[in-house]
Formats: structure tokens, C-alpha cells, sequence
């Protein structure tokens, strides 16, 4: 006997087709192995779908006849199962005709997508198959935004012949007929559902949860977000430093520097990962307030920060530790002069190793200000840099 492990939770997006919900309900309790059966119902539509829906399968019984042929529980759908997409005033919208009604559909239902996406113990079985193609379109986009690996994407296919017939509302157990009638009401074709084909495509799609920030943005500021996050994932590969290894990866490429360089870039980076002066901006971009003055490089905070580095790398009781120290404590820290030869050599370094000469201006050491007051920082977004022991 099987353990059931998630709760089954079906989203539809529907106009006045209340069809594809009966249909998908036969594929998934029917066709799909191990059958699905769902715990809850949510259909997203217009005041004319709800109104539609809730006089097929509710009032009309269908729903219940198709629970009842094939010896189902009761299926889980009420009134409260349909949610009404509403105008940026709270109105209901009896139909998507509008750019500010689309927005509104955008915004509603990634907030929906997003909420039953919080529980790890819900799986989402999402229909596309009804309503306008833009309310496909939003559905599979927060799919994308959201979805975890476990939720799944549905289209429902049916024999065109039977798709367009009004009284087909799934594939009954016994062969029933249908009647095809022209305008006169005249009979000019009967259908056996038994030729009826119902098929359920799973479709792929890419999940970017986990991998771009959501919090709570309407539809349009998300994608702007997803894209800006892509652009930057494929531009600019991850800095990962270990410090054990004494090693500085940037994607794939390991990069060797002597201990002082090492050091000096990775206090860089950590002023850029723990020291941004505008955190509440989710990007860098062109921002360089995280640079420090050549001077705040070469005084004793800084120096004491590259010592904890440096024991980090070799150890609280290696020599070379010592050897730092002793060289350089006296002194305050790390003179200017030597501080520039240094980064002069990292940058060497970096346009060395990183073939791709168009990834040198995010990962060397860039100066900016004028000449006796320049700063210097690392240009890679902070989101880039993972800093480990």
C-alpha cells in the first residue's frame, strides 16, 4: 500500500469552458498512473466564467455525475473554489479585454501561485488548457517563478470533434451518443464517445524559485527581476574563495595568488558581500560605495582583517602567519605603495587566468576618483561572491 505523500492540489484558469476541468479530473483519476485524486479544487476565472462553471458542474450536477460513474469520492469543488479575478478597484471583471485587466490578472494570480507555493506539503497540478491565452500565459509563467520541483504543468488534449461539442464533458464508462445539429436543429452527425480521445500533456517548464528574489512584486516587476537575474548569471560567472585551499575560483577556473594578494582581494570582496552602504538595493550595477580609499586599505583595521585571512589560510600557528605579523604590525599595516605594486600584480593575475577578456572589468581591481584620491573596489555583483573557510 502506498504512503501518500503530498497533498494534491488542482489549479485551473477557465473562462466560460467549464469542459477542461471535467476532462483534466478523467485523465488525472483515470489515465495518469498512480491516479491522482484532489484534495482541493481551485478554478481562476472571470464573473461570466464563475457563473458558467457554477451552473455546469455545480447546478446543472455534472460534476457529481462524473463522480458517480466512475465510483470517485466526492469531488471537492463548491462555490468557494472559484476566485474571481477583480479590476485595481476590487471590481470583478467579467472579461480580460483591457491592459490594466491584464495587469490585474498578472498580479493575481502570481500572488495565488505564490501563496499555495509556501507549503512543501502541497503539490500543484496546473491546467492551462482553458480561458484566454493570456490567462495560459500567467499561469504557466508563475509556475515558473514558483514551482517547485514536485508541481506539474497540464494541458488537456480532445478529439477536436468532441472538444467543440457542448454535452462532452469527459469519456463516460459506457458508450454514449451525441448529437451534432445545425442551425435548423436538424441531427447532421452523431458521435460515440467511445472514439473520444482525452489526453493529458505534461509540459516542462523552467523553475527559477530559489534562484532569483521573490518577494512581494506584481507580475511585471518579477520577470524584470527573473531577466536581470539570467543576465547576470549568464555575464558573470560566481567568485568562490577557499581559503584552506588558498585558492580563488571564478565559474570554474582556479585561481593560485601568494598570500599577501590573496588576502588583499578577498578583504575587497568582503567589503563589497558585508560592508554595502546601500543593501536595500537588491543589485550593484554601477554602485562603488562599498570602494575604499587607498589610505583605509592601508591602516590597522584593515590590516587586522587581512591577518584573520591569512590565519584562516595557514593556520593560527604557521610561520608564515608570524612572519606577516612581524613584518608589517610595527608599521601600522600595509603601506600605500606596496598596497598598489600588489593589486598591480592581481589584476596581472586575473587577465591571465580569465580567458574571457570580456569578464576582466567585473572581476579585477578597478580604481575610480581622481589621481591621490582614488578608490578601489571589485565590480562583480555581491550576489556573485561566496566566501567560504
Amino acid at each position: 500500500m502506498s504512503v501518500k505523500t503530498y497533498r494534491e492540489v488542482l489549479i485551473f484558469v477557465t473562462g466560460t469552458t467549464p469542459q477542461i476541468i471535467t476532462e483534466t479530473l478523467y485523465c488525472l483519476t483515470q489515465e495518469t498512473q498512480p491516479p491522482i485524486f484532489p484534495d482541493e479544487i481551485h478554478i481562476l476565472t472571470t464573473s461570466s466564467g464563475k457563473e458558467r462553471i457554477e451552473e455546469e458542474l455545480l447546478q446543472k450536477g455534472r460534476l457529481r455525475a462524473f463522480s458517480q460513474e466512475f465510483s470517485l469520492s466526492p469531488i471537492p469543488l463548491t462555490k468557494e473554489s472559484i476566485h474571481v479575478v477583480c479590476d485595481e478597484e476590487g471590481n470583478p471583471l467579467t472579461d480580460i479585454r483591457e491592459v490594466s485587466h491584464n495587469e490585474s490578472l498578472g498580479d493575481f494570480i502570481a500572488d495565488f501561485i505564490r501563496e499555495r507555493t509556501k507549503d512543501p506539503g502541497v503539490r500543484l497540478h496546473c491546467s492551462l488548457a482553458g480561458g484566454r491565452k493570456t490567462m495560459s500565459f500567467y499561469l504557466g509563467s508563475a509556475l515558473q517563478l514558483f514551482g517547485r520541483p514536485w508541481d506539474k504543468l497540464y494541458h488537456v488534449l480532445v478529439t477536436p470533434e468532441f472538444e467543440s461539442h457542448a454535452d462532452f464533458y469527459y469519456k463516460p464508462p459506457r458508450d454514449k451518443i451525441l448529437e451534432i445539429v445545425d442551425s435548423n436543429g436538424k441531427v447532421v452527425k452523431r458521435l460515440h464517445t467511445d472514439d473520444a480521445e482525452i489526453s493529458l500533456a505534461e509540459l516542462p517548464f523552467v523553475r527559477l524559485r530559489e534562484k532569483i528574489p521573490l518577494d512581494m512584486k506584481g507580475f511585471r516587476e518579477l520577470v524584470r527581476e527573473g531577466q536581470r537575474e539570467i543576465d547576470l548569471a549568464c555575464v558573470q560567472p560566481p567568485v568562490r574563495v577557499n581559503l584552506t585551499e588558498k585558492v580563488i575560483y571564478i565559474g570554474q577556473v582556479g585561481i593560485d595568488m601568494v598570500p599577501m594578494q590573496m588576502v588583499l582581494y578577498v578583504n575587497l570582496l568582503r567589503r563589497k558581500l558585508e560592508g554595502c552602504h546601500v543593501p536595500e538595493r537588491p543589485y550593484c550595477l554601477e554602485c562603488t560605495e562599498c570602494f575604499p580609499y587607498l589610505g583605509d586599505l592601508s591602516k590597522k583595521k584593515a590590516f587586522d582583517e587581512m591577518v584573520k585571512d591569512y590565519r584562516k589560510a595557514y593556520g593560527p600557528f604557521s610561520g608564515r602567519v608570524e612572519e606577516f605579523l612581524k613584518h608589517w604590525e610595527k608599521k601600522g599595516g600595509i603601506d600605500q605603495d606596496t598596497l598598489r605594486q600588489n593589486i598591480s600584480k592581481i589584476n596581472k593575475t586575473l587577465k591571465e587566468s580569465i580567458e574571457d577578456e570580456t569578464l576582466h572589468p567585473y572581476y579585477v581591481i578597478t580604481p575610480i576618483g581622481k589621481h591621490g584620491s582614488k578608490r578601489y573596489g571589485v565590480r562583480v555583483e555581491r550576489g556573485k561572491i561566496v566566501i567560504g573557510s
